[in-house]
């Protein structure tokens, strides 16, 4: 059974985030400010924070916290800013376990974001 998590704010014929048995799919987030849709400025570190934050928002929305989350894929348009990118990400989870995390390299992303970012949480029961 597919449970939406949240009213569907996407900007395309997608889901941002679904449950089924258990399993919280968040859909393709980035630096995007979620008030005005428009991408955050001060490049990659406050791309991530406020990923992070979308990310957060939506664990939140299901009565989930961070700490639940079992997987995340990180798309950087510029492998070299994986040090930047993951030192904010370090931050993020400090104190809780960090999920299984990928990160590569893509030639583009659109709203012309630097970074991307899908994750799995997982409820308890």
């Amino acid at each position: 059974m597919h449970v939406p998590v949240r009213s569907n704010t996407a900007k395309g014929p997608y889901s941002v985030a679904l449950e089924a048995n258990g399993l919280i799919f968040i859909s393709g987030q980035g630096g995007l400010d979620p008030r005005t849709g428009a991408k955050v400025d001060g490049g990659i570190r406050e791309e991530t924070r406020q990923t992070l934050e979308n990310i957060d928002g939506l664990l939140t929305e299901a009565g989930l916290s961070r700490s639940d989350l079992a997987s995340v894929t990180c798309y950087l348009t510029d492998i070299d800013d994986w040090p930047a990118m993951n030192e904010v990400y370090a931050a993020f989870f400090e104190g809780v376990r960090p999920p299984t995390r990928t990160a590569v390299e893509v030639s583009r992303l659109p709203f012309g974001l630097s970074l991307e970012m899908t994750a799995i949480a997982v409820r308890s029961s």
